[in-house]
């Protein structure tokens, strides 16, 4: 039951004192219940945030896990040869943990000052309509493509990659799970996309509410675990919008180690010809299909193909390790 009465001045209620709750929404009410029930407002924020981080990333990843016990999902496994073990599933799990409270927890804590400070509503109702809340969500999915390119391409130089993104690259294979198992410093690299994006839109336009934060937060999680699953069905959003990165976009990335650095978008990657080896290994699996192979030749050659790129990889792998960044950005463009 909402409280209208409460006044500390350190409580949230003091922040609802001149506001009509008979003029909002259900959700509306939950929000302000929330602030009203935690009692401050930078307490209610941080925790709203974590527990919102570790809710979606945790769940959207369960089903992933589910479907990589199931031999009947592997007909549309994109490395159908490797499929992620219990251990090395945990192996991750605690990397991911590690990462989320050591990096990820200190700065959502401080996220509420911060935004506050740039003019970011949290706390107050009504919450924003989906009208303003689309396009910017768009903005944000936009931006944090830009950045997520050009970062990922820095982490590929010798040192950040040996040092830094190497983790990320332990799996050739990923899965949902390994949608964050990065290095800590990585962690906090390119999730500076994931907030600059807001934080910027917030200091120029002063109309930012939290909640749509959070729906951006949500949906960017989805995405980057999605891409991560390994898996490509007929119904995945890519096959539906053809802009769209997806599994089978990042997938190629993991197991060839060139091409392929944005996240959400295949635009940078075309644009700045980082996809051409992607592109002519799809070329030529489309062949295949074309050439009327039987199912069983054509995972054969699927698996041949794969364990090419992969071999390919391997060699490119090395060479960034012990490169400079003008090389680096050459060789990932070029192989």
């Amino acid at each position: 039951m909402l409280n209208t009465t409460a006044t500390p001045y350190h409580d949230a209620g003091v922040l609802y004192a001149n506001t009509d709750f008979s003029q909002l929404n259900w959700i509306e009410l939950q929000w302000a219940s929330w602030y009203l029930w935690i009692g401050n407002p930078v307490l209610a924020t941080g925790l709203a945030s974590f527990l919102l981080h570790e809710c979606v990333y945790f769940g959207r990843a369960l089903p992933w896990i589910f479907i990589d016990a199931t031999p009947y999902f592997r007909k549309w496994k994109l490395q159908p040869n490797k499929i992620p073990t219990a251990s090395e599933q945990w192996a991750c799990t605690k990397q991911v943990l590690f990462s989320h409270f050591t990096v990820e927890l200190p700065v959502i804590w401080l996220f509420h000052p911060v935004a506050e400070f740039f003019g970011m509503s949290t706390w107050q109702v009504p919450l924003p309509s989906w009208v303003a809340i689309a396009p910017q969500v768009f903005l944000f999915f936009v931006f944090e493509d830009m950045f997520h390119y050009f970062a990922h391409q820095a982490l590929h130089w010798g040192p950040l990659y040996k040092h830094v993104h190497k983790i990320h690259h332990q799996y050739p294979a990923p899965f949902g799970l390994a949608a964050e198992y990065a290095h800590p410093a990585e962690v906090f690299i390119l999730g500076t996309g994931t907030i600059l994006g807001p934080i910027l839109y917030c200091m120029f336009r002063h109309d930012l509410h939290i909640f749509t934060v959070y729906i951006w937060i949500t949906l960017r999680l989805f995405q980057a675990i999605d891409s991560h699953s390994g898996y490509d069905f007929p119904w995945s959003l890519q096959h539906w919008l053809p802009f769209w990165s997806g599994a089978e976009h990042h997938d190629f990335h993991h197991m060839a180690f060139v091409n392929n650095f944005s996240t959400s978008f295949r635009w940078c990657d075309r644009l700045f010809g980082t996809d051409t080896k992607y592109r002519a290994y799809r070329a030529r699996l489309e062949a295949a299909k074309k050439a009327g192979m039987s199912a069983e030749e054509y995972a054969r050659m699927e698996i041949r193909l794969n364990e090419e790129a992969e071999r390919e990889g391997v060699a490119a792998e090395k060479k960034a390790e012990n490169s400079d960044f003008a090389g680096a950005w050459h060789k990932t463009k070029v192989q």
